[in-house]
């Protein structure tokens, strides 16, 4: 347990500090929502909304990739907002 979150969770994954964008900061699905949370400040700031039947969450430098029952979300950090694949 990281800052009350379970980091062996399907739904959550840690930004790395270096590794591009958000290092440092906790993201995770909860309640359909996209969510960053920051341990400096101890914010959480949605990203995104509208995330049916999310099954798992990865993050890979400026990409949050989470995979629904559905289909593939790609959030990118450095414009913050959803990107078409």
């Amino acid at each position: 347990m990281t800052h009350g979150f379970d980091l062996n969770s399907a739904l959550v994954c840690e930004g790395i500090v270096g590794d591009g964008c958000g290092g440092g900061r906790i993201f995770f699905v909860e309640e359909e929502r996209l969510f960053a949370y920051d341990p400096l400040t101890q914010e959480r700031i949605e990203l995104l909304s509208d995330i049916k039947d999310a099954k798992s969450i990865a993050k890979k430098g400026c990409h949050i990739t989470i995979q629904t029952a559905c289909e593939q979300i790609i959030f990118d950090l450095s414009q913050l907002k959803r990107i078409e694949v």
